[in-house]
């Protein structure tokens, strides 16, 4: 049974990497649909205004900790959580997807991003068992379902960006037959090696989010004032708990 808290009224659940992958071990095995949200506080405050990602957010079977702002809003709780980044679960559940023989689903990202992450993995992980591969450049949500639930894979991983990754993610989960969805946002880029990870030290000390930002500057946008709103929002929150 896993511990969990609300931020802003979304849940997030209290577990380290190993349970979570235990549980997804567990869902494939007993053939159930899993939704794991990587969640951050983009999401959080896009809930807000959303009831029905909110309603998404909080219906997932999973909601581990991605951004640092999630876990800074924890302390003020007084729960030090571990972060998990999102790219490195992902990139477990493709290990995890190897050393089981799963099937494994990926979908989202530019053809070449997409294409060079299979080339990649395949490298990595030669017996990685590839039933579908697509760009998330689309227009017939439908289509592209039905194309996933035909490939029957155990695991998915949808790089398509919030909120769109989770309401498709949500959808398939009444149609699919024990996979393991998650949302990985940018992280075929990553995979494929179009973006470099940020170095160990940034990751250490919680400041990823500053050198992508000055890697990519399009992503300032998306930070700010997201993030100083998100975390004067989460301290009003705190305060009117405890008063």
């Amino acid at each position: 049974m896993k511990e969990n808290t609300a931020v802003l009224n979304c849940r997030v659940d209290l577990i380290d990497k190993d349970n979570a992958l235990s549980l997804v071990k567990k869902s494939i095995e007993e053939k159930k649909n899993f939704q794991i949200i990587t969640i951050n506080p983009e999401m959080i405050m896009n809930a807000q205004n959303d009831l029905s990602f909110l309603n998404i957010v909080n219906s997932s079977d999973l909601n581990i900790v991605d951004g640092i702002g999630v876990k800074i809003a924890l302390k003020f709780q007084k729960i030090n959580q571990n972060q998990i980044r999102g790219v490195d679960f992902s990139r477990s559940l493709v290990e995890l997807a190897s050393k089981n023989s799963y099937r494994i689903a990926f979908l989202g990202a530019k053809e070449e991003v997409i294409q060079k992450t299979k080339e990649n993995f395949l490298q990595q992980y030669p017996n990685l068992n590839i039933v579908y591969l697509r760009n998330g450049y689309f227009k017939n949500d439908e289509e592209i379902m039905n194309e996933i639930i035909s490939s029957n894979p155990q695991i998915l991983l949808v790089g398509l960006g919030s909120p769109k990754q989770e309401e498709i993610i949500s959808k398939l989960k009444t149609k699919l037959n024990g996979c393991t969805m998650v949302g990985v946002g940018g992280s075929f880029d990553v995979f494929s090696g179009i973006v470099k990870e940020s170095p160990e030290i940034y990751r250490k000390l919680g400041l990823e989010w500053l050198y992508r930002t000055v890697k990519q500057p399009e992503r300032f946008k998306r930070i700010f004032p997201t993030m100083p709103i998100f975390l004067i929002k989460c301290i009003i929150d705190t305060m009117k708990k405890k008063g």
